[in-house]
């Protein structure tokens, strides 16, 4: 076999190594990455949900339209009320009818439903105990009837944001642990594969320190590249789905998706260093005939 066909096979597995070791790094980072930004965006998808919790003020029967106005102004200056949508009888019609399938006006030869004002509030306020109390106060407009919401509903959506928070936390450390459990296995198979060429080094006479720069300094390579290929699937995966994604995800936080990226450039590098530190300290240690083992 000639030199020239040996080099290019030695070319050949060595950036097939490379290509797999940054590739298996790059596809944790991006995993990272999710994980940061469903942390990030916990607060805003918990609030998503609450804040589309809707409730209904009745309104009288010969209530004027000035009065509605000025109800709906009174509300929407309020600090806890986020949004006001006033719905006519004729509306209010139109849209049962398209959930029943059916006229039911001309059914009951009449309209007995009543104007009404859907309101939806803060997240902060979507809670069993603010609702009471703002069910006593909207109660005491005079246009108002009746309000309506769904208790039992809103009970167990608190319930369940709350089980859901703890179960994010208990989730993200569980990955965190994996994360970094797969970045420290893919970089002490990439140094286990040269173990003979650090005892070679060592019996020579190299220092410790000497065996260890080019190591850790690829390694950090790795990191990088890693976390540019995570970054801009993440990238593509926004801009492909962003309209999709808007109520859950703040594209325009600028800051947080800064230190998102930050975080996995830092987390990227600062692990596979520290597990190449580690895996080639181990191979240091050992002996040529512990080597095979």
């Amino acid at each position: 076999m000639s030199d020239g066909t040996q080099k290019f096979k030695l070319r050949k597995s060595l950036f097939s190594s490379y290509f797999s070791t940054t590739l298996s790094i790059s596809l944790v980072l991006f995993l990272f990455g999710l994980l940061g930004i469903l942390l990030i965006n916990a607060k805003r998808l918990s609030d998503y949900v609450m804040e589309n919790v809707g409730v209904t003020l009745i309104l009288k029967e010969n209530t004027r339209e000035v009065d509605v106005i000025k109800l709906q102004k009174t509300l929407e200056a309020t600090s806890y009320i986020k949004s006001t949508r006033f719905v006519d009888k004729e509306t209010a019609a139109q849209e049962l009818k398209k959930e029943l399938g059916e006229n039911f006006v001309d059914f009951l030869g009449y309209n007995p439903l009543l104007s009404s004002m859907d309101v939806k509030l803060h997240a902060n306020y979507a809670n069993p105990d603010s609702l009471a109390l703002l069910e006593a106060q909207f109660i005491k407009f005079p246009e108002v009837q009746e309000v309506y919401y769904q208790r039992n509903l809103v009970k167990q959506l608190n319930a369940n944001v709350k089980k859901l928070s703890l179960i994010i936390l208990v989730l993200s450390a569980l990955m965190f642990t994996i994360f970094i459990a797969l970045i420290n296995n893919t970089i002490r198979l990439s140094i286990y594969s040269k173990r003979y060429l650090i005892n070679s080094m060592q019996l020579v006479g190299a220092t410790r320190s000497f065996i260890r720069f080019p190591f850790i300094a690829k390694s950090i390579l790795h990191g990088v590249y890693g976390a540019f290929i995570a970054c801009f699937i993440l990238l593509m995966i926004f801009l492909s789905y962003q309209s999709e994604l808007k109520d859950i995800i703040d594209f325009q936080d600028s800051m947080s998706l800064a230190l998102l990226v930050c975080g996995i450039f830092i987390f990227g590098i600062f692990m596979t260093a520290m597990s190449t530190y580690f895996a080639v300290n181990k191979f240091l240690r050992m002996k040529f005939d512990q080597l095979y083992y």
